[in-house]
């Protein structure tokens, strides 16, 4: 192991203060930064953000790999004792920023590690404790929190921090998108909402937050516990939402009959992880019931068959619903955050989609390749290429790291090109021996040595 640091002593040392996943329950299968008004006070009108610069150029000739990946990879610990982080955003110059369920940000930057922010409405999600050795499956907070978090991609010269996060309304709960001022004494005073009225509740709160390749800010919502939500593009429930900086739909977001112009895709149940393939192509992942997870190509106001799709049976005799790449059947994967790795730390693992496991406590490695391309080997994974699934891309997924870290909320590439990863096990789920007294974690993986 690396050196690593305890987010108590670390916070300690630096004189900080501390301030203050997965799917529906089942049975356990499963230049100037910018002016925004006053830096210390929540009132006022903020002025506009600037808008991030757009470099991503898709390219059709990418190498798709046609060997399987490493199983072996190295765990570094960079961070102990979280308490359920479940997003991580990492900046150009290379801070990561995580995000804590039990209400806060923090931030990662050259060993040091930090308490940036806490949304003052967000909830307090709780925890168990490291070590805990029961599983009561709910802390008090359910599913919900402070969940996604994405960085300005000019930071640090725009000092900007957005955070997605589940707050109180009236008898119940609601998921807000709002804005932050890093460069402000305390940054969450400068709160602007973007985006609120999400659907909320003790499950299916969504919560993935991440700058797509032309500069558009990227959310996914669930359902909020209310199935309804997946038939009804006006809802910012059951979707995928494409805004800009300033909380305006994106430009050439889909006019779907009836939708909210923010809306990009719907029909999706809790779906909690969005990544790009060199080509441009959107992919998100989705927690199913009792299984039947899936990984899902996005295409502009499609709908996802929630909830009335979900079964190969039903994707056969459907219409006007898009169909998977890949849907686990009667196996539970729980797959979450994830990316779409090009670096080469992991020289393998290039050119697949990483994705977190949650119930299944691993990370899942999977190779999308195009028709009339060469296959991979399955070595030990699993292959989906039925004929009632989106053919596009067949999806050959190997899982590795199984109940070695736990609960994978979040995978994530750096600067460096490793590959960062954080759990999600004192969230009152995980099993076989987790939580450690160490977690929760975030880890580096390297290739093996």
């Amino acid at each position: 192991m690396s050196n690593h640091w305890s987010r108590r002593r670390a916070l300690a040392a630096l004189g900080a203060a501390a301030v203050a996943g997965c799917s529906q329950p089942e049975s356990p299968p499963d230049d100037e930064p910018p002016d925004l008004g006053s830096p210390d006070t929540p009132t006022g009108t903020p002025t506009a953000a600037p808008e991030p610069e757009t470099s991503f150029t898709p390219t059709e000739d990418w190498a798709v790999p046609t060997d399987a990946p490493a199983a072996d990879v190295e765990v570094n610990v960079l961070v102990e004792n979280l308490e359920i982080p479940w997003d991580v955003s990492v900046a150009s110059n290379g801070d990561l920023f995580v995000t804590e369920r039990v209400g806060r940000v923090t931030r990662f930057s050259a060993g040091d590690v930090e308490s940036v922010l806490a949304p003052e409405d967000a909830i307090d999600a709780g925890s168990v404790p490291p070590g805990h050795d029961e599983q009561p499956w709910w802390v008090k907070g359910g599913e919900g929190g402070t969940l996604g978090v994405a960085v300005h991609p000019g930071y640090p010269d725009v000092e900007l921090l957005f955070v997605y996060y589940t707050a109180p309304e009236g008898d119940g709960r609601e998921n807000r998108i709002s804005r932050f001022d890093l460069s402000a004494a305390d940054p969450s005073r400068t709160e602007t909402v973007l985006v609120e009225g999400i659907p909320g509740s003790n499950i299916h709160n969504g919560g993935r937050l991440t700058f797509g390749p032309h500069g558009h800010l990227w959310a996914t919502t669930g359902d909020g516990g209310e199935e309804a939500n997946g038939t009804d593009p006006s809802s910012l429930g059951s979707a995928t939402l494409r805004i800009t900086v300033n909380g305006e739909p994106a430009p050439a977001n889909p006019d779907i009959d009836g939708g909210d112009p923010r809306v990009f895709t719907y029909g999706h149940r809790n779906p909690q992880g969005i990544a790009w393939l060199p080509d441009g192509t959107t992919v998100a992942t989705e927690h199913g019931p009792s299984a039947k997870d899936e990984l899902n190509r996005l295409e502009a106001g499609a709908y996802y068959g929630w909830p009335d799709v979900r079964t190969e049976e039903e994707y056969r005799n459907a219409e006007g619903v898009h169909r998977p790449l890949f849907n686990t059947g009667n196996r539970t994967w729980a797959p979450t955050g994830c990316l779409f790795y090009t670096g080469d730390v992991v020289p393998s693992w290039r050119n697949r989609l990483i994705v977190g496991g949650l119930r299944s406590q691993q990370v899942l490695v999977t190779t999308l390749t195009p028709p009339e391309a060469e296959l991979p080997p399955e070595n030990g994974g699993r292959r989906f290429d039925a004929d009632w699934l989106d053919d596009a891309y067949t999806a050959t997924v190997n899982p590795v790291l199984e109940n070695e870290l736990g609960r994978v909320r979040h995978v994530e590439q750096g600067t460096d090109g490793g590959i960062y990863a954080i759990t999600s096990n004192r969230d009152g789920r995980a099993t076989d021996g987790f939580p450690r007294e160490r977690d929760d974690v975030l880890v580096r993986l390297e290739a093996s040595t």
